[in-house]
């Protein structure tokens, strides 16, 4: 259904080490980079998430989340670890999530533009 999707930062250096950590730990890597935009990915070149530099750029409020997909608990752990350490505030710390299903296991955060992320793995 989608092709990609990208969130407007204030600051792309603090974003793009966001970011580095959070998807690197979920095994996403950049695939592309420019002055104004840093995009992320399997593949060079085709970017599945982007940041596009915005310098009035505002989150979308609750009731918005955008959720990564994550190989394992383990890598739902270091995203969040990851996430914590390069500025980002918690939302949810990892753990099963009973109300989304018996093995529905993510962490929320929110990054340091304000968005908020998850990562989630359903064993």
């Amino acid at each position: 259904m989608l092709h990609h999707i990208s969130f407007g930062v204030r600051d792309l250096g603090t974003s793009g080490s966001f970011y580095d950590a959070t998807l690197g730990a979920l095994g996403f890597k950049r695939v592309f980079e420019d002055e104004t935009a840093i995009g992320y990915g399997l593949i060079d070149g085709e970017d599945l998430f982007c940041l596009k530099l915005r310098p009035d750029a505002v989150a979308p409020g609750a009731g918005f989340h955008l959720a990564f997909s994550a190989p394992s608990t383990s890598a739902v752990d270091a995203f969040y670890a990851a996430g914590t350490r390069a500025g980002g505030q918690d939302n949810g710390s990892p753990g099963i999530r009973a109300d989304y299903g018996p093995n529905y296991y993510a962490s929320f955060l929110i990054d340091p533009d304000g968005h908020r992320i998850e990562a989630v793995f359903k064993g």
